[in-house]
């Protein structure tokens, strides 16, 4: 009977660690969920980067970067950009292994390519705003954070990838786990830009707790935040967006 109960005791740690490899492993398979897009346009990019970009182009000087969510093919949310910043020029970038855009996605590898997609855009377009959806909004924190822009807006945000799993994932020690971080608390503070953040009321992804934590991560008085009414996760829409 002891050995039995020895057994069993070294059995359920030895189970928990090939758990926590398996999921340190598979990550980004669990992170990431690529979606096709038949439609965009491929561009090539400083440092030989080739980004798929849904384009809307208009005469001005006003210009949006779109980066989506970890399950979104951003080019159906063309509408409802075109709704949010009418008379504005639009790309939306398609992440690295979604629509055509080859590769796998990693931040390090996303972040490379929306720095490269944002030189491209600013040298036709002297005014930026750069908008970020869930996923999303940790790229377009960390962009505006060494890049110059007129304003952030992040939709549906979270301070840590970190908080996030482990407000899903209790019993995994998720920060020591984690290859691709989105640690968009360490990046608020060094955005320079007015910042707008709208979180949903009903989200069930991302607890209001991390993207209040990021909105307190920003300088004071450079961002605000708005909640909207009734909304979800996947349902919430940029036209209940408020820009000042």
């Amino acid at each position: 009977m002891r050995r039995r109960m020895m057994s069993l005791l070294l059995l359920i740690p030895a189970a928990y660690l090939v758990l926590c490899a398996l999921v340190f492993f598979r990550q980004r398979s669990m992170l990431y969920f690529p979606q096709r897009f038949d439609g965009g346009t491929m561009l090539m990019l400083g440092g030989g980067a080739r980004v798929g970009v849904t384009l809307h182009e208009q005469p001005g000087s006003s210009a949006v970067i779109y980066f989506g969510g970890n399950a979104e093919a951003v080019g159906y949310s063309l509408p409802e950009l075109q709704a949010a910043f009418p008379g504005q020029s639009l790309y939306l970038m398609h992440y690295r292994g979604y629509g055509a855009t080859p590769g796998e996605p990693t931040e390090e590898g996303l972040f490379a390519d929306a720095q490269a997609l944002y030189e491209y855009v600013r040298a036709r377009h002297p005014q930026v705003t750069l908008v970020g959806r869930s996923l999303g909004s940790g790229i377009a924190t960390r962009l505006a954070s060494v890049r110059a822009i007129d304003r952030l807006v992040l939709v549906t945000p979270y301070d840590t990838l970190a908080r996030v799993a482990g407000y899903h994932f209790p019993w995994l020690p998720a920060r020591l786990l984690l290859r691709d971080r989105y640690d968009s608390a360490s990046y608020a503070a060094k955005v320079n830009a007015p910042t707008t953040i709208l979180a949903a009321e009903r989200d069930e992804v991302i607890p209001r707790a991390s993207s209040e934590a990021l909105y307190r991560s920003f300088r004071p008085g450079l961002a605000t935040f708005q909640v909207a009414p009734g909304a979800g996760h996947n349902d919430i829409s940029l036209r209940q967006l408020q820009i000042h």
